[in-house]
């Protein structure tokens, strides 16, 4: 009973001072948390630049007298919104 017990000791003070990885994992968390916000910062960005891109081409079409913009606008301001949600939706996936 006794070596039974100094066995399981022994498990659990090898195993309790032998976590590998924890350090490691805490320092990647950190390093994906400082990319995922340039990265959230980079989604933005492109949002508007096809928000202002989106605009321009409409703009130029309506100046130039066609008639069927509507769907112009609709897929040029759906680009950037799914842009915008894109980057929200891994923010809140990733818990950061």
């Amino acid at each position: 009973m006794k070596s039974i017990l100094f066995f399981c000791g022994c498990l659990l003070a090898c195993g309790a001072s032998a976590q590998p990885g924890i350090d490691e994992m805490q320092r990647a968390r950190s390093d994906l948390a400082a990319d995922f916000f340039s990265l959230f910062d980079l989604s933005l960005v492109i949002a508007t630049l096809l928000g202002l891109t989106g605009a321009a081409k409409i703009y130029q079409n309506w100046q130039a007298g066609k008639d069927r913009i509507d769907s112009d606008v609709a897929a040029w301001f759906y680009a950037a919104f799914f842009m915008l949600l894109a980057g929200a939706f891994l923010k809140a996936l990733f818990g950061i």
